[in-house]
Order: structure tokens, then sequence, then C-alpha cells
């Protein structure tokens, strides 16, 4: 295979809002940080330890502007893009190097509008869900059937 692969998938909650930044001509480019965590338990001390990893997103034009009116600190997103490493100079002269997503699909996960409201409306969903359950009871039958045959 001769081609080459520079391919990001990350799903993770936003560190700050969407800052955005104008272009003459009309663009537009949002940043912003997301975590995403790993846990696992020492054998050692069996604690739980948990390790965050901070990723600068890039989003562009239409896309930033729908993530900076829809993502709040805190939302969970996925996110999938590219890396993209970019080098600059500081105050003093020295070569800085940073390393971004530049974002090319998103979704948002987290729930619109979660409120103590909107959770105690999932929790009424929630108990009549159960009302459909009386479903897959009559689907029981069609599965005692499904018992006869020879596979």
């Amino acid at each position: 295979m001769s081609g080459t692969l520079n391919k990001v998938m990350l799903i993770g909650h936003t560190g700050d809002d969407v800052k955005m930044h104008y272009f003459e001509g009309g663009n537009s480019l949002g940043r912003f940080p997301l975590a995403t965590n790993e846990t696992y338990t020492n054998k050692t001390t069996n604690e739980r330890v948990t390790n965050t990893e901070w990723h600068n997103i890039v989003v562009r034009n239409k896309a930033a502007e729908i993530c900076e009116k829809y993502l709040k600190k805190g939302d969970m997103v996925y996110i999938e893009g590219r890396l993209k490493t970019r080098k600059w100079q500081d105050d003093k002269g020295m070569d800085r190097y940073s390393t971004e997503i530049h974002c090319t699909d998103f979704t948002f996960l987290s729930p619109k509008g979660e409120s103590s409201s909107a959770a105690n409306n999932n929790a009424g969903q929630n108990t009549q869900r159960p009302q459909p359950s009386s479903e897959p009871q009559n689907n029981n039958p069609v599965s005692e059937e499904e018992d006869d045959l020879p596979f």
C-alpha cells in the first residue's frame, strides 16, 4: 500500500467553550480543548487511576459556528479529524510546537438542555418505557415457536 493515513477519532468532554476567530473574507476558526480519560487499576496498590489527556481541537467556517452555538464547557462530543503540528517561535526565539486535531466531522453526544427539569422529564420517560416492555412478552410465543426449529 503506497498511501498513508492521518485520522483521529476521539470521544471526550470539552474543557471550555469554543473560542472563535474571524478572518477577512468571511472565514472563521474555532478552537477548544477536549479531555479524554483513561482509567485503570494499579496492580500493586489496587487503586483506580485516571489519566486525562488534553487535545487541541480546531474547527473551520460553518462547522466552527455550529460548535460555537451548541457546544458548552463539559459537553461530550465525538470528534473525527487529522493531526497537524504547528511550529512557531516564542518571544525568546525558541522553537515551539503545538499538535492539534483539525476536525473534519463531529457529533454532539450530550443531551440537549441538560438540567434538573430535563432529568426529571427523562425519568418520566423511563417510567413510561417499561409499559412497552409487554411487547417483548408478545414476542415470547414467537421465540417458543422458533425453539421447535431444528437449528
